[in-house]
């Protein structure tokens, strides 16, 4: 296990919503920790990144993120068949995964815990209490928790 600022962050997100891909770069830029954000739009582009298929054969266009940043309610494959792949393989497994999604409905909370999420974070309305929220998972993930890798 390595500590969280032994090198420079790589943070998967996968969000089809462009202005939340804009305001998780913005929150994570200012949370002052050193990262390299990847982001795709749909959970196909997602374990197209992460198998390295297509577009993204080159592992030098696609390192293996420490941190997984997923929406639930993506296009072409949703966010918890994403969740389940991942899960479920022994190559990919051990990356954390945090679902970011604007879904509070206690169904979809203990789906992802059951699938293996390891946590759950509601999308603040907000503008101001969304960039909090990113930068306390990035401070949390990269300055307190000890990831694999």
């Amino acid at each position: 296990m390595r500590g969280a600022r032994s090198k420079t962050a790589v943070i998967l997100l996968v969000e089809d919503d462009p202005d939340y891909q804009r305001l998780t770069k913005r929150a994570l830029e200012a949370g002052g920790i050193p990262n390299e954000l990847f982001v795709v739009d749909d959970g196909e582009q997602a374990l197209d990144y992460l198998y390295r298929r297509g577009e993204f054969a080159d592992p030098n266009l696609s390192p293996r993120p420490d941190l997984i940043l997923l929406d639930l309610n993506l296009p072409k494959l949703d966010g918890r068949a994403v969740l389940k792949t991942i899960k479920q393989d022994p190559e990919l497994r051990r990356i954390a995964v945090v679902v970011v999604s604007t879904s509070c409905d206690e169904k979809d909370v203990l789906l992802s815990y059951e699938l293996g999420v390891n946590s759950y974070v509601t999308k603040p309305s907000q503008m101001d209490s969304f960039m909090k929220a990113i930068r306390d998972l990035h401070y949390y993930w990269f300055d307190v928790a000890m990831l694999s890798g």
